[in-house]
């Protein structure tokens, strides 16, 4: 495995248990792809470092634990129109 794999796999691993945001918000704001992402913490990460392997293995099991509660949040947010937009429309 590269360096630059290892040390982005440390860098996500440390950043998803200080904020606990979600795969997809770490992917954008990392610049790689969710796939990537969830390679790095479910496959690299524990056999670089399985203590802090375990720490985010427990949040991504959270997220999927509450994700049937957030399906569907995105969705209506993306659709969603400010009341502004709506007046001047009628």
């Amino acid at each position: 495995m590269h360096d630059y794999i290892k040390e982005r796999t440390i860098k996500i691993g440390k950043y998803i248990v200080e904020t606990r945001k979600t795969v997809r918000v770490i992917a954008k704001e990392f610049g790689v792809s969710k796939s990537t992402v969830h390679k790095d913490l479910t496959e690299r990460l524990p056999e670089i470092s399985p203590e802090l392997a375990n720490e985010v293995k427990d949040i991504l099991d959270y997220h999927k634990s509450i994700r049937h509660l957030r399906g569907g949040e995105a969705t209506k947010m993306k659709y969603k129109k400010p009341e502004f937009e709506e007046e001047i429309v009628k």
